[in-house]
């Protein structure tokens, strides 16, 4: 089996192919904006409630590692040997995406190198809520039917928005108050969690549960793709199911409000009814056809997505740490002596980070020309 982030659907399932890279490269995109000029607003997360364009991009992520599960699960193992490699596989991600956060491991401190402690490493953070979404994700679709998954994923949601009401029924969605930001204090202490917004951390224990719903619901998608007799019928019904969804998700956020950092009820429901759509769309337009040159563009980031994301992210770490001018990095450099030279404002922001996220894909293409697929 491959690893959630790497596994591959059937090639008559290109829709899934370019679903999983169309995340990828646009979580590069939002993650990387160029220096020198703020990026267009839709590029940015929604400071707490509200949605934009990056709110869509880790979600969607998730519903693509669940959608693979489709795939790599349904050759038969023992329970003792899913439960190992599903683990294994969690325990791994995890790893890396805590080693990714402490990178490059050392520091400035005056004129000197010093080691970056480990009492100030983030813990928590975008691989290690995959890692854990994929474990629970995968447990449940191992031993749970399709009822008892939509069940579960109800559950899931109401028991989140139950246990935030009840923590604190005067102020329930406080950024510093609410009842996940007091479980990560509680178990991980201040110095560990994401510095960038005053001691909340956007992927905390807590909002793993809400998350697993998108793992869950892209694997109840590709089980659609994968099992229907009637292809056109049964995207119609999942386009039908995402419109319904994405309505559900705003009559329900006049009182549990859209809020990707807080990963809300409402929030899952919208994101997951946008992927249902999209998903049903690109099938629509690409099952049962060649792939071309657009789809192929996608399908590279689609197969080596956990390897061009670390990279992604260690990559411009690395650039950062090369200061050319007083306070001024490299990767600050060619953003604003070359696109803002070129652009000034948010499209030059935008042309470097597409010129960044293209040298990632350029690994993934190294690497899919020799039919190479990182497995863990």
């Amino acid at each position: 089996m491959a690893s959630p982030l790497d596994t591959q659907a059937p090639s008559r399932f290109l829709s899934l192919d370019v679903f999983r890279g169309l995340a990828v490269a646009l979580m590069i995109v939002v993650n990387t904006p160029g220096p020198g000029a703020h990026p267009y607003a839709i590029l940015i997360h929604a400071k707490w409630f509200g949605f934009t364009a990056a709110d869509w991009v880790f979600p969607s992520f998730l519903f693509a590692v669940g959608s693979a599960m489709a795939f790599a699960f349904s050759r038969p193992t023992t329970h003792a040997a899913f439960a190992l490699k599903v683990l294994r596989r969690a325990a791994l991600i995890f790893v890396l995406g805590f080693l990714m956060y402490w990178y490059p491991f050392v520091h400035r401190d005056g004129g000197a190198w010093s080691l970056s402690p480990f009492a100030d490493t983030r813990v928590m953070g975008v691989l290690q809520r995959i890692a854990l979404c994929y474990a629970l994700g995968a447990f449940a679709v191992r031993y749970l039917t399709i009822r008892k998954l939509i069940a579960l994923s109800v559950l899931l949601l109401l028991g989140y928005w139950a246990i935030l009401v009840a923590f604190d029924p005067a102020d329930p969605f406080a950024k510093l108050g609410n009842a996940g930001t007091h479980l990560d204090l509680w178990v991980f202490g201040q110095s560990h969690l994401y510095r960038k917004d005053g001691g909340f951390d956007p992927e905390g224990l807590l909002g793993t549960l809400p998350a697993t719903v998108n793992v869950i619901a892209g694997y109840l998608a590709a089980r659609v793709l994968k099992d229907s007799p009637d292809r056109r019928r049964a995207l119609a019904r999942m386009a039908l199911a995402g419109l319904v969804l994405a309505l559900a998700g705003l009559a329900w956020s006049p009182v549990f409000p859209i809020a990707k950092k807080l990963w809300t009820g409402s929030f899952v429901l919208l994101t997951v009814g946008q992927d249902l759509a999209l998903l049903a769309a690109l099938a629509a337009v690409l099952e049962g056809r060649a792939p071309n040159p657009a789809t192929r563009f996608f399908q590279v980031f689609g197969r080596n997505p956990l390897v061009i994301y670390l990279f992604s992210e260690l990559f411009v770490t690395t650039l950062r740490q090369f200061q050319v001018a007083p306070d001024v990095d490299l990767y600050d450099w060619v953003g604003i002596n070359l696109f803002q030279a070129i652009a000034p404002g948010p499209f030059g922001s935008l042309l470097c980070a597409i010129a960044y996220t293209l040298v990632c894909w350029s690994l993934g293409y190294v690497l899919d020309r020799r039919n190479i697929v990182v497995r863990l």
